[in-house]
């Protein structure tokens, strides 16, 4: 499918606004319950990845809490959704980059819904350079806070919780923390960063029942690419490299999100799973 050139100047970019829009929900998914009862938190779960993640997860049953930066109108349509799917939800507007807003949410999620099962740290930005000499030391610095510690700034308050339950984290990586991307320098080295920490965490918690995985995706159609991540003029053959020949759709990888946090993902941890449409690594 090609996408048309289009351009939003704010990031995050706004899903509302995008043509097409991301699709989130397969028309003849079958719930299986296998996150019933379940209390789930998704950063950047207004739009993309993190709302089709959302909606994959309340249709098996779960609670979700979800935060968001400012897009109001994506995150309550995603607020909709999930209720539209018989489930509770809340969400934060916030920055994930500010330690005290994190540690805010771990705790009101818990009063919220009582306990805390998975948690989905998605939320990511990236500031694309055509010249490394050009790089952005504010904005190296924004998306350093924003991709990994804002990962450190949530796992850490959840664990207690997370033990509680025996729960999962998923963290998003990258194909680029593999093959790398000369636009993206520092973005991959966040992704980078995240599949090390994925693997190093999975070995700090083990002895408390949690399980620690990453899911590595490739081309996937989300506002992330209309807000900087893509220039225009690429967007009509962005995907068109991967094996299928075509970017992914947010819908198409939230199934693995959910079931790596599920209990069939029981002898997972320490893994990063690919989900690139066959185009690069892992």
């Amino acid at each position: 499918m090609a996408f048309p050139a289009q351009h939003q100047e704010r990031q995050p970019g706004i899903e509302a606004e995008m043509q097409p829009k991301p699709r989130y929900r397969h028309p003849d998914h079958k719930p299986c319950g296998t996150l019933q009862n379940r209390v789930v938190l998704i950063t950047g779960g207004d739009s993309g990845i993190g709302r089709a993640s959302a909606v994959a997860a309340a249709l098996e049953g779960a609670k979700i809490a979800f935060t968001y930066l400012d897009e109001e109108q994506d995150a309550a349509e995603t607020r909709a959704l999930v209720e539209q799917a018989g489930q509770e939800c809340t969400s934060f507007s916030g920055d994930i980059g500010d330690r005290a807003f994190c540690e805010k949410v771990i705790s009101e999620t818990v009063g919220r819904f009582g306990s805390l099962y998975g948690l989905f740290n998605n939320a990511g930005e990236q500031h694309p350079e055509q010249q490394f000499e050009d790089l952005d030391f504010s904005n190296l610095e924004k998306t350093f806070r924003t991709n990994i510690l804002s990962q450190f700034y949530l796992t850490r308050p959840a664990l207690k919780h997370l033990e509680q339950t025996h729960g999962a984290i998923v963290n998003n990586a990258s194909v680029n923390a593999y093959r790398g991307s000369p636009q993206l320098v520092d973005y991959s080295a966040t992704k980078g960063a995240i599949v090390s920490f994925t693997r190093s965490l999975s070995l700090a918690v083990v002895e408390k029942g949690i399980r620690v995985n990453a899911v590595a995706p490739g081309p996937v159609w989300t506002p992330l690419q209309i807000s900087g991540g893509q220039q225009q003029e690429k967007l009509p053959k962005f995907g068109a490299k991967t094996s299928l020949g075509r970017a992914g759709q947010p819908v198409e990888l939230a199934p693995l999100y959910v079931q790596l946090a599920s209990q069939e993902s029981s002898f997972a941890t320490g893994q990063v799973h690919g989900a690139s449409g066959g185009g690069g690594m892992p």
